[in-house]
């Protein structure tokens, strides 16, 4: 139910001016009851009925065989697997198995299997394969010289070594730091240096001297990549090689008393055993220095002994080696016998 009020002007025809609800009352009719009943408490249904769904029918799936079964025994694996690839099951006919597990247990196959996936393999290396890529770039090659046919040969016309080493492991990177390490070796005799020159380049390489087996080697690892550690062994062996040659004016002023090791061809031992021989000989001794020098003494029967024996003597000092291979020398020098010694 609803109020209203009207508003009339003054002088019209019943003409409705304005109007207004006052006040709009709820009915009570048959409708408003049934919204009442409706908001009573609900009942809790707890065993509902499931609507009836329809069932769902699987669908067929033909799926095709793996590949490893498929493959021929005498297939070309060179087509199937021809360069390094992360390991892929399905390629593979082979059974295998890699992760750690409790003992008594089998490892995990190749499939789903993390570790086979993330080492390098060497799968595209097997010896056919390796066969077929040496037959195609074998045209690319030359024969191998004829006269390098030993290893003292080959040390003759190629006298320098370079050593270097590669690593495989399991990471997930193929590279290894300590495969930038780069060894560079050579015999000192293969130099060809004279006097001056080799003593020069014995102080400048120090300790990477091998004098039992006449070996020089130049190490580098102070570099990140291998070709940058082969210029530096190869700048090194080349600046000292070149620095040895070169003389100093100070150098030109050394005598006896200022080096560092005994001289036997500078020395008065060379001179006395030079004279010794000429008056054995009947011989004249008018010699200037620089012919003492100079002075064969191949021409004297057990002379090199004697000098080896004098060098060893003064450089490494006395001991019970040195002195016995001094009065040695000196016998077989005059050619006195050897020192026998009578056990009591």
């Amino acid at each position: 139910m609803s109020v209203f009020i009207k508003y009339n002007k003054p002088g019209s025809l019943g003409t409705i001016f304005n109007v207004q609800v006052l006040w709009r009352f709820n009915s009570t009719t048959a409708e408003t009851v049934r919204k009442e009943e409706d908001e009573e408490f609900r009942v809790l249904d707890i065993l509902k009925k499931r609507d009836r769904q329809q069932k769902r029918t699987a669908r067929k799936v033909n799926i095709q065989p793996d590949r490893a079964d498929k493959m021929a025994t005498d297939q070309n694996w060179g087509n199937v697997w021809p360069g390094p690839k992360t390991f892929h099951p399905s390629s593979v006919p082979l059974p295998l198995r890699q992760g750690y597990v409790p003992k008594g247990q089998a490892p995990p196959g190749k499939k789903a299997n993390a570790e086979l996936m993330k080492i390098p393999n060497f799968l595209h290396l097997t010896p056919p394969a390796i066969k077929t890529q040496c037959e195609a770039i074998k045209k690319y090659c030359t024969e191998w010289p004829k006269l390098l046919n030993s290893e003292d040969a080959i040390a003759k016309h190629y006298p320098v070594e370079v050593i270097t080493s590669d690593y495989c492991h399991a990471s997930p990177t193929i590279r290894n730091p300590l495969a930038r390490i780069v060894h560079l070796r050579v015999k000192l005799s293969t130099l060809n240096l004279d006097k001056h020159a080799k003593d020069k380049f014995l102080r400048l390489v120090g300790d990477c001297y091998d004098e039992k087996t006449d070996f020089v080697t130049f190490i580098s690892d102070r570099c990140p990549m291998r070709k940058q550690n082969l210029d530096y062994v190869n700048y090194l062996l080349t600046a000292c090689y070149h620095e040895s040659w070169n003389v100093e004016e100070w150098e030109k002023e050394k005598c006896e008393d200022d080096m560092e090791y005994y001289d036997w061809d500078n020395n008065a031992s060379k001179k006395s055993l030079v004279n010794w021989h000429l008056r054995c000989n009947n011989q004249e001794i008018n010699i200037t220095d620089e012919e003492y020098k100079n002075y064969d003494i191949s021409k004297i029967s057990n002379a090199n002994g004697y000098k080896e024996a004098v060098s060893s003597l003064m450089n490494d000092g006395e001991n019970e080696d040195t002195v016995k291979n001094y009065g040695s020398a000196v016998r077989k020098l005059f050619g006195l016998p050897e020192r026998k010694f009578i056990q009591s």
